[in-house]
C-alpha cells in the first residue's frame, strides 16, 4: 500500500513532525513529544503503516509501555483503525510483561524453576513490617512499610552498588538492612517480587544468549512508550533486545518526568544517540490540548529545567483566559482560599496537588465546612505515621492506662530510663494483654500494684480501670512527674514542665 493510500484509508490529519515520525521505521529512532502533541495517536498510525505499508508482519513487533492499563488503551484504539484481528496478532505489553515472557522461555528451555512471582502485595507489606520491627524494635505503621517498599523498588530498578545502597536514605529508616533482609528472605522461601522479575529477566537475556537471540529474531522492531517513565533496569532489558542492528522507536519526553522516587530514568533519553549510534531524533512540538496562554506559561517554566533537550512547545489553539497568579502567606493560607473558593463555586473546579499528603489539609477543610468533592487514590498513611501514631496512642493511654499493648508501644520513647528489654511479652492466657489482671488483682487502692513481691520486670503496675489516680500515676512516670492527691485535684508536686502541662490539658487534665 502505498504512503498516499494509507492516508485516504485513515483520514487523520498530520502536521509535518507528525507525519515524519508515522514514516520513521528504519534504524533507532528517538520521538520527543510534548504534552498534548498526539504521540498515541502517532504511534497507533505508525504500527498501520508498518503493517500495511512496509508490510511487516505484526509477530515481529513489540510494543512496550508503563502500564497495563496503557497496552489495553493502544490495543483498543488500533483496533478501532484498523480492525480487532490485526490488533490481536500485535503485542502490546508492559516491560514486567516481556520479562515475564522471557522467564517462562527460560524455564522451558532450560528445564528449571523460577521463583515464584508473589502478587499479594499484603504479603510483602508484611514481610517488610516484620524485618523493619527485627531492625529498629518498633512495629512499622503503614507509611513507614511504604517507604521502606519504595525504597527498595528505587535500589532494584536504579540497579545499585553495595556502596550507594548504604548511602540511601528516607526518613532515617534501615533502608539498606531492610534491603538485604529482605532479598534473603525472598530467596529463602523461593520467592520474586515485580521488580524482582526485571532483574531476573535480564540476567537471563546476559547470561544466555542464545535466549537473547531467540528473542531478538522474533521481534526485530521494537517500540517503547513513556519512556521518560523508564527505569534504569527496563532500558537495560531494551537495550539488550535491540542488538546490534535495533530498529528502536522510543517515545518519550525528558520534561515530563515526574517519577524519580520511583526509579525513572529521563537520563536515558538525553544519551540516546551514545548508545545508539546513528539514532535519529525527532520533535513533536506542537500542543492540541491546551490554550495558548497556558502552553506559553508552562514552555516558560519547563525552560527553567537544565538537564533537558531544546524543543519550543506552541499551541493550536488560541489565547483563552489569562493565568492568575496568586500568592500566599503559607500553607495554611493557601489551604483556606481553596476552601472559600469551592464554597462559591458553580462549576466543577479541579484543584492539582504535589502528592496524596498535600491533599489531606484541604480535604480537611471541606468535610469541616460540609462541602461535597470527589478525591480519587487518596492514601489515608498520614494517618498511620509513626508520629501521629504515637501521638494517638499517647492520648488513648491517658484513657485507658491498663491496656498494656499501648503502654509496650510508646513507654521506651520517654528516655525514663527503662530499656525495651527489661519488658517481657507474657505467654499463655492473657498473652493479648500486657498486664494479665486476673493474675494482678490489686488488694490495696492506689496507682502501685499489691504483688508481694512486685515482677522485677515490671517497674511499675497499674490498678485495673480507667481511674484517675491510675491514669495520673501512667502519666506521671511516663513524662517523669510527680502527683500527690491534694483535695479531688491531683496536682504535680515536683518541678512541672510545661509541653507536659500543654500535653496533660490536651489529653483532657488539667493541673493547678
Amino acid at each position: 500500500m502505498t504512503w498516499e493510500a494509507f492516508r485516504s484509508r485513515v483520514p487523520v490529519p498530520l502536521n509535518r513532525q507528525q507525519e515524519a515520525a508515522v514514516r520513521a521505521v528504519d534504524g533507532p529512532v528517538l520521538l520527543l513529544a510534548v504534552p498534548g502533541s498526539g504521540k498515541t495517536t502517532v504511534l497507533i498510525l505508525r504500527l498501520g503503516y508498518m503493517l500495511f505499508c512496509r508490510n511487516i508482519p505484526p509477530e515481529n513487533i513489540l510494543t512496550m509501555t508503563y502500564t497495563v492499563a496503557a497496552t489495553r488503551d493502544m490495543a483498543a484504539r488500533f483496533a478501532v483503525y484498523f480492525g480487532e484481528e490485526m490488533a490481536q496478532r500485535l503485542e502490546f505489553r508492559t516491560i514486567n510483561g516481556v520479562s515475564a515472557r522471557i522467564i517462562r522461555h527460560y524455564e522451558q528451555t532450560m528445564g528449571r524453576q523460577a521463583f515464584q512471582l508473589i502478587t499479594d502485595e499484603g504479603k510483602l507489606s508484611a514481610l517488610v513490617g516484620e524485618l523493619c520491627r527485627k531492625a529498629t524494635g518498633e512495629f512499622a505503621t503503614e507509611s513507614t512499610i511504604q517507604s521502606l517498599r519504595t525504597a527498595i523498588t528505587y535500589i532494584k530498578n536504579m540497579q545499585l552498588t553495595k556502596e550507594e545502597i548504604e548511602e540511601l536514605r528516607s526518613d532515617d529508616l534501615p533502608v539498606a538492612r531492610v534491603y538485604r533482609d529482605y532479598c534473603a528472605a525472598l530467596r529463602q522461601n523461593g520467592w520474586m517480587d515485580y521488580d524482582d522479575q526485571m532483574v531476573y529477566a535480564a540476567q537471563i537475556l546476559r547470561q544466555y544468549p542464545k535466549i537473547l537471540k531467540q528473542f531478538q529474531a522474533r521481534y526485530p522492531y521494537l517500540c517503547v512508550d513513556e519512556a521518560q517513565d523508564t527505569s534504569r533496569i527496563q532500558h537495560s532489558i531494551i537495550r539488550l533486545l535491540a542488538g546490534d542492528s535495533p530498529n528502536l522507536f522510543m517515545v518519550g519526553d525528558e520534561d515530563q518526568s515526574i517519577y524519580g522516587f520511583r526509579a525513572a530514568y529521563p537520563a536515558a533519553l538525553m544519551d540516546f544517540e551514545r548508545v545508539y549510534p546513528g539514532a535519529k531524533v525527532l520533535l513533536m512540538e506542537k500542543n492540541y490540548r491546551s490554550t495558548a496562554s497556558i502552553v506559553a506559561a508552562a514552555g516558560k517554566f519547563i525552560k527553567q529545567n537544565t538537564n533537558r533537550r531544546d524543543k519550543n512547545m506552541t499551541a493550536s489553539h488560541e489565547e483563552g483566559p489569562a493565568i492568575r497568579e496568586l500568592w500566599a502567606y503559607d500553607r495554611a493560607d493557601q489551604y483556606k482560599y481553596l476552601a472559600r473558593l469551592a464554597a462559591h463555586c458553580d462549576r466543577e473546579t479541579a484543584v492539582l496537588y504535589r502528592n496524596n499528603d498535600s491533599a489531606l489539609p484541604v480535604l480537611d477543610l471541606l468535610d469541616r465546612q460540609g462541602i461535597g468533592y470527589r478525591c480519587r487514590q487518596v492514601e489515608g498513611s498520614f494517618f498511620s505515621h509513626r508520629v501521629v501514631r504515637d501521638v494517638l496512642d499517647m492520648v488513648a493511654f491517658a484513657h485507658h492506662p491498663d491496656d498494656g499493648e499501648i503502654f509496650l508501644r510508646i513507654y521506651y520513647k520517654f528516655r525514663r530510663g527503662s530499656p525495651r528489654r527489661q519488658w517481657r511479652r507474657p505467654s499463655g492466657r492473657g498473652a493479648n494483654s500486657f498486664l494479665n489482671w486476673q493474675n494482678f488483682r490489686g488488694s490495696r487502692p492506689g496507682p502501685r500494684c499489691s504483688v508481694n513481691p512486685c515482677p522485677p520486670t515490671l517497674p511499675i503496675c497499674w490498678r485495673r480501670g480507667p481511674t484517675r489516680p491510675s491514669t495520673a500515676s501512667a502519666i506521671s512516670w511516663a513524662m517523669g512527674i510527680t502527683w500527690r492527691n491534694v483535695g479531688e485535684t491531683w496536682v504535680n508536686w515536683t518541678s512541672w514542665r510545661p509541653w507536659a502541662s500543654r500535653s496533660l490539658t490536651w489529653m483532657g487534665w488539667s493541673a493547678d
